[in-house]
């Protein structure tokens, strides 16, 4: 790639920032990544919103070379192309990579906010990407993609800021959660608040309890069962704190363990608490009263790809459905792409070569 801006930026936006539950941050600040050559200021400008869990190195750069979590789709001649586009990924609100959230410093205090940091909601995290790009100099954004949480982010972005995007692609998510994902996530929830206010150990023990009912929830049992069957971890790491003479784990369970333990480690869990909540009380109907065609009209998009797979269980093919129908019914022009794949919600990432297509025919303006 050439012509790269300089990874791991952050800029500090003009305080107070009010939040959409009442809550008030005296300052903040958003933690990004870009691509594309910055000189090209006539170059459509594309804004990718993260899940929960990346942060926001989505793809390689100059200055950070390792792979990101998008990186196949991220890239010259790629689906995300960064000789057409200038491609801008902000770490959200509330999380834990940069931008402000509950591991930040209160500028009051001199402390970390910790446990006081205020709850978020979804808007709160569109409302600090469109004040960020409008610090940029950034106004009307030409293509807004976002998966899992970030789809909802680029929801609200769409929803709240009237005609402040042209098009955007959801990916993996809807217009608001079903009882399914939000029982999921509220035991996730749960299991981590058990274990805090105790020491570290016990923290990271609630993280990977939670972390491993999430990452059920995130692939199918289809792939499950293809990919791990009834077979036997062989690692010996995994024998570890077993008793003497029994049986090593099910690969399922290794692998469960290694992700869990990996994702305990770099994530905060007071962040984790704050996203997942927003994720849950997060409706694109509210700006439309309850009406979701109404929201979704007074967007002003010139075009929307909702695209996500068979097999995901957080946000079933039905509710891809009902979010097209949305914006059918207000005279959005949308594209409809369910996608056959057997590794469930995460397949935007496990299964990334099944987006491609939708995503490059979509990016074709």
């Amino acid at each position: 790639m050439t012509g790269v801006e300089p990874a791991r930026r952050s800029l500090a936006l003009p305080g107070p920032f009010r939040l959409k539950g009442g809550g008030r941050l005296p300052a903040v600040t958003l933690a990004y990544e870009a691509w594309g050559s910055p000189a090209a200021g006539s170059r459509p400008v594309l804004v990718l919103c993260t899940g929960l869990s990346p942060s926001a190195h989505a793809a390689s750069s100059a200055a950070d070379p390792s792979p990101g979590w998008w990186e196949p789709l991220i890239g010259t001649g790629r689906a995300l192309d960064t000789d057409r586009f200038r491609i801008f990924c902000f770490n959200p609100l509330g999380g834990c990579f940069g931008s402000t959230g509950p591991s930040s410093i209160d500028p009051l205090t001199g402390e970390r906010y910790g446990a006081r940091f205020p709850e978020i909601a979804i808007e709160d995290i569109a409302a600090a990407i469109h004040r960020a790009l409008g610090a940029l100099g950034i106004g009307r954004v030409d293509a807004v993609v976002g998966p899992s949480m970030g789809g909802l982010v680029a929801l609200a972005l769409a929803l709240h800021e009237p005609r402040a995007v042209r098009r955007l692609a959801v990916i993996s998510a809807a217009a608001a959660a079903e009882p399914f994902a939000v029982a999921i996530r509220s035991l996730q929830r749960e299991i981590l608040s058990a274990h805090l206010g105790q020491e570290a150990d016990r923290v990271r023990r609630g993280m990977r309890f939670a972390r491993k009912l999430g990452l059920i929830s995130y692939r199918s049992p289809v792939e499950w069962r293809t990919r791990f069957g009834r077979r036997r971890e062989t690692d010996p790491a995994a024998r570890t704190g077993r008793p003497a003479g029994s049986a090593p784990p099910f690969a399922v369970e290794w692998y469960l363990e290694t992700r869990a333990r990996d994702f305990a480690e770099r994530f905060d869990p007071e962040s984790y608490l704050r996203l997942s909540r927003a994720m849950d009380e997060f409706d694109a109907a509210d700006p439309g009263g309850g009406d979701l065609e109404r929201a979704l009209a007074g967007a002003g998009l010139e075009a929307v790809l909702v695209a996500g797979v068979t097999t995901d269980l957080l946000y079933p093919s039905h509710q891809l459905e009902s979010l097209a129908r949305g914006f059918r019914g207000s005279g959005t022009p949308v594209e409809l792409r369910i996608i056959d794949s057997p590794t469930g919600h995460d397949a935007f990432l496990a299964d990334w070569v099944r987006f491609e297509e939708p995503l490059r025919k979509f990016l074709e303006f």
